[in-house]
């Protein structure tokens, strides 16, 4: 049997091929190419295949202008005890005899083989090799031998020197991604901390100052300014750090199985005076019974944060509602955060969970933020190895849905008495603006 060849548009696996693509396999300056060109040419050998060991394809030429591959299984390719440490295979060499029985069983037919391992310069390590073969006969003189060294060890300072180039691409945007986030970090302290402290210094001095000309109702709505514009700042700063923590990849990701109706019953408890405060109806209808697998911390966050945003955008007329519900399917659990607010256009959504500094509103009650909550929800949610997705239509509300991996299995490894703490959420979870 044949081997089974394919041509370049049925590579349905290239992505795989990392060193070929390094040598441009799929492009004109096909470097695998050439030096089998020219390396059957110094050999007088009719074909060749070459191939990398972590890769799926092997390539095969065995013409001028005929270049295609085949796939190999790893098992197939293991050529290198044949080789011991030695870089080539001749029909001379001890384990000659060996190595061509190997390769006939690849369905490659040959009366003479020959085999060449490549090595990275600096470690030694072998990466790949090349077999050469047809049906004449004979050795490979000295000067063959060179020849075919010199123009080997040429293709792997290529590809050595390709490699090294990438792996500088790679931390060069690596770290073009980190000063950008570090660049939206400060744009954004500068942006929204320094209009909350305008406001702070103002009151402050007007209490300091001209308290004996304010009557109790002032000083008591200056102090409600006060409090209420210390606390959104404070929690801004919390976002803020852990937004950075989140892109330095410094949180850790703690998964366990857990009721999640331990989440969101916190989430009622520590949000619901502000709900009644705006005159909006915060629903739990979390079942009991259903359990996630997930970081604990992270999923409270995300769903405090959510809430957060949908009473700021809910209207405060009395018949504003936000409902947190949840249900299993047969992707996982969905958990969906409804509310009957002010919804968005389609715009505003494609860009919810960007960091953009212009990207927030104004809520109902005249409240502001930097947005920058749902993008810790994204975050979160990718961590957990889940998905969010939002769909809305200006003035018939928003619904934010999350869904994360299932309980693995029925273990409680929490109970809701050590959960059940403000404090846990002010020192564990983030507070959306």
């Amino acid at each position: 049997m044949a081997l089974k060849l394919l041509e370049m548009s049925e590579a349905d696996k290239l992505s795989a091929c990392k060193l070929s693509l390094l040598l441009g396999v799929n492009s004109s300056d096909n470097k695998i190419e050439r030096y089998m060109r020219v390396a059957r040419g110094i050999l007088n050998v009719q074909k060749a295949i070459f191939y990398f060991h972590d890769e799926p394809y092997a390539w095969y030429t065995e013409s001028l202008y005929d270049f295609r591959f085949f796939q190999i299984e790893h098992k197939n390719k293991n050529l290198m005890s044949y080789f011991e440490q030695d870089l080539l295979i001749t029909p001379y060499h001890r384990n000659y005899q060996a190595f061509s029985q190997h390769i006939r069983n690849l369905n490659v037919p040959h009366q003479r083989a020959f085999g060449l391992n490549f090595k990275y310069s600096d470690t030694g390590q072998s990466f790949g090799q090349v077999i050469f073969f047809d049906d004449a006969e004979g050795d490979l003189n000295a000067d063959k031998i060179s020849l075919l060294d010199e123009l080997s060890s040429g293709l792997v300072t290529i590809l050595e020197k390709r490699t090294e180039s990438e792996n500088y691409l790679e931390l060069y945007e690596q770290e073009r991604a980190l000063n950008f986030s570090k660049t939206k970090f400060f744009q954004i302290i500068a942006h929204d901390l320094r209009a909350p402290f305008h406001g702070l210094i103002g009151f402050s001095e007007v209490l300091a100052k001209e308290q004996e000309t304010l009557d109790a109702d002032s000083i008591q709505n200056i102090s409600e300014y006060l409090y209420d514009t210390a606390m959104s700042t404070y929690t801004l700063l919390e976002n803020l750090l852990n937004w950075a923590m989140a892109e330095g990849g410094r949180f850790v990701y703690h998964p366990i199985n857990f009721n999640l109706k331990q989440s969101t019953k916190i989430v009622y408890d520590v949000l619901n005076m502000l709900a009644v405060r705006k005159n909006i109806q915060l629903i739990d209808e979390v079942p009991d019974q259903i359990k996630v697998y997930a970081d604990i911390n992270m999923v409270t966050s995300i769903i405090q944060n959510l809430v957060s945003n949908a009473l700021k955008f809910t209207h405060i007329d009395g018949s504003g509602k936000v409902i947190i519900s949840a249900q299993e399917s047969q992707h996982g659990i969905e958990i969906s955060i409804r509310d009957t607010g002010m919804g968005m256009s389609e715009q505003q959504m494609q860009k919810i969970f960007e960091p953009e500094i212009n990207a927030s509103f104004k809520g109902t009650s005249g409240e502001r933020g930097t947005g920058l909550g749902l993008v810790l929800c994204k975050r979160f949610v990718d961590l957990n190895q889940g998905l969010i997705s939002v769909s809305s239509r200006i003035g018939d509300g928003t619904t934010f849905k999350v869904l994360l991996p299932k309980a693995k299995h029925s273990h409680q490894a929490l109970v809701i008495d050590s959960l059940d703490k403000k404090s846990s959420l002010e020192q564990e979870c983030i507070k959306s603006q």
